[in-house]
């Protein structure tokens, strides 16, 4: 049997210890008698959206606030006049739809020219030579026209790269969308739009999408980060992260059930990391959520891996404002793990299994296993862990529930959680 550098080195290293004194040491390898089975929940991977890993990471949107719903509308985009003059306003009335309802409004006052806005990306947009990039946007006409929309992949010292127009608009909200090809690999382009035309036109929605995304899906995942994953070989998908799912407080935790159904009305949240550090402030790390639930069942699906959600158990972050659900209000986050369950592995004539297929998944995702809570510690997480485990299990025994022992191992909170988790025969324990 031939063996690795590692392995020769671990034996050149024996019998140099030895040898003074005693022969020479033989290592036997049986490759045909293979140890103890290993748990496919030993090996897995645990995604949190931290340091823009969804928007501007794993999530192909290559616009940063595509629909101007950030603390400050119009962070990542900058005004841009060719020969025009106008003004740019964010609006909240009549939007496209009231889960994001801020909009765009571009007014060009000459006939002549053009005026806009460019966007910057996730810290650049980062485009290949050759590569193809779908636009897309929501506009209507207020008043004036006709009225046409100059897009451009451009560097940041202004050179275009690709370009492509969109027209027709009207009164009512409406989805456009163009193509272009990059003719320059540059990792730090900018997306112009550009109006040009006298008149009143409002804009949202403003996405660039590679059209290489991971099985060319619209709406899609960067392929090669998936490729990376799937080449890990992953027992377990453990999504949407760790402290984002308990929220600093529990009006902005993870809730599943809003990253459903079309992007354009999944209701934008700040992410928790966005002022976590004062050290390191992040005020453009916003979730638009276009990586949601059943993006990542069909990840796991894609990767060969176990789908592990991990839902709020009631618990803001211990770490923050540590704030609680009532025991006697527990029961609407009992039903979302239980509503889960249903869309993940109902049939298409349940309510939940419906909306599944409705997305374009009619087959089950045979979820396994599901977490409560994420690092929770206390009795207070306990009691509450307890409640989730009696309810699910009395209506899905098919279902392994993972429970937590806390942030620290060995600690005072690591050993009692252990010892009641015992008490309760919890399936697995998240040692975190």
């Amino acid at each position: 049997m031939k063996f690795g550098p590692a392995l020769m080195a671990l034996g050149i290293w024996a019998t140099f210890f030895v040898g003074a004194a005693e022969p020479a040491v033989t290592l036997t390898v049986r490759a045909d008698q293979p140890g103890p089975k290993i748990s496919p929940t030993l090996w897995g991977v645990f995604f949190e959206d931290i340091n823009f890993a969804g928007d501007g990471g794993l999530y192909a949107e290559l616009v940063k606030n595509r629909s101007f719903e950030f603390a400050e509308p119009l962070m990542g985009w900058q005004q841009i006049e060719r020969s025009a003059q106008g003004s740019l306003t964010v609006l909240d009335r009549d939007p496209l739809n009231p889960n994001n309802p801020h909009f765009l409004r571009v007014n060009v006052e000459t006939a002549t020219g053009g005026m806009g806005l460019a966007n910057e990306g996730f810290r650049g947009i980062g485009l290949r030579q050759g590569a193809q990039y779908d636009f897309s946007v929501y506009a209507r006409t207020v008043a004036g026209g006709p009225w046409s929309l100059r897009i451009e992949l451009a560097t940041a010292d202004g050179k275009i790269l690709g370009s492509t127009k969109v027209t027709g608009f009207s009164r009512e909200w409406k989805k456009f969308t163009g193509v272009m090809r990059a003719s320059a690999t540059d990792p730090k382009a900018r997306l112009n739009v550009i109006a040009e035309g006298r008149g009143t036109l409002d804009l949202d929605m403003v996405s660039l999408f590679p059209q290489d995304t991971w099985k060319h899906r619209p709406n899609g995942l960067r392929a090669d980060l998936v490729q990376w994953l799937k080449d890990l070989q992953p027992g377990f998908v453990r999504f949407p992260g760790g402290c984002i799912v308990e929220g600093r407080d529990l009006a902005n935790r993870y809730q599943w059930k809003n990253t459903l159904g079309d992007v354009a009305e999944r209701r934008l949240m700040v992410n928790r990391w966005n002022n976590e550090f004062a050290h390191r402030p992040a005020p453009d790390y916003f979730q638009s959520f276009g990586l949601g639930f059943f993006e990542y069942f069909l990840l796991c699906e894609d990767i060969g891996a176990e789908p592990l959600p991990i839902l709020n158990c009631g618990m803001a972050c211990q770490f923050n404002t540590g704030q609680l659900v009532p025991l006697n209000e527990l029961n609407p986050y009992v039903q979302d793990a239980l509503d889960l369950i249903q869309f993940a592995n109902g049939p298409t004539t349940s309510p939940w299994g419906a909306k599944r297929a409705a997305m374009g998944h009619p087959r089950p995702f045979n979820l396994k296993l599901l977490g409560v809570g994420n690092e929770q510690w206390g009795p207070q997480y306990l009691e509450r862990y307890e409640k989730f485990a009696r309810e699910l299990k009395a209506r899905h025994p098919e279902i392994t529930l993972i429970s937590s022992a806390g942030p620290s191992p060995a600690d005072d909170k690591f050993q009692f959680a252990w010892g009641k988790l015992r008490e309760l025969k919890a399936d697995i324990v998240d040692e975190h």
